[in-house]
């Protein structure tokens, strides 16, 4: 019998999901809203499967994948969301996440996910996998393919670029991602010297010429 636990604040997504899972002969399915409770639930009962939500108050996803996995290395946590997750994806796979789902999947899908899952396969939506334009897909000149070893970005510098590119100041940037306008300020900084330039609008061809972000309509400012 294969065990799942589905960690969603949304009590309703958890239920629904719980009841599309169990109609599985093979398959039984918990949910806990809490993300904090997941912790003292692992510890009494074992799971095969994780679906945890990203976005969740007190440990969201990233940081719940970490704590599972300290408890137990084996576990196979899959990222159940609903919103596009390209931003958070390296942070996601240096967590130790084993695949994604999209709350807007099939039941089919939903089941084949959590089946390859436990063959231990990778599990990623095509649409995802197209995106994911990263530092080894990015350029394709030979003088960019010698320098894609050498620049990478965080998930905190791609959000601040792609603020960047809708021609805000930093201290809107600095609203908008909950950070200080020094820390911006930092990040843009760091942001310039691993790609070699000196302003805002350098910065982003650059780092959409790499494949180091998506691809943006860049404004002057």
């Amino acid at each position: 019998m294969i065990k799942v636990l589905i960690v969603d604040d949304h009590p309703a997504v958890g239920e629904g999901t719980k009841a599309i899972i169990e109609q599985e002969d093979d398959i039984q399915a918990n949910v806990i809203v809490d993300s904090e409770r997941v912790l003292e639930e692992i510890k009494k009962e074992k799971y095969e499967v994780y679906l945890v939500d990203l976005y969740m108050p007190k440990l969201n996803g990233i940081e719940l994948t970490k704590a599972i996995l300290q408890i137990n290395p084996d576990a196979i946590i899959l990222i159940y969301t609903g919103f596009d997750i390209p931003t958070h994806y390296n942070l996601l796979i240096e967590a130790g996440v084993s695949g994604f789902i999209s709350k807007t999947d099939t039941k089919e899908q939903l089941i084949t996910a959590i089946r390859c899952a436990i063959r231990e396969e990778a599990v990623i939506p095509l649409r995802l996998l197209r995106q994911l334009r990263r530092v080894d897909t990015g350029p394709t000149t030979n003088e960019g393919i010698q320098n894609l070893g050498a620049i990478s970005l965080s998930s905190k510098e791609q959000q601040i670029l792609e603020q960047i590119s809708k021609g805000l100041t930093n201290k809107a940037i600095a609203i908008n991602l909950s950070m200080s306008q020094r820390t911006i300020e930092y990040n843009l900084t760091k942001i310039f010297s691993k790609l070699g330039v000196s302003s805002r609008t350098e910065a982003l061809i650059k780092a959409k010429e790499f494949g180091l972000i998506s691809q943006l309509t860049i404004k002057n400012g």
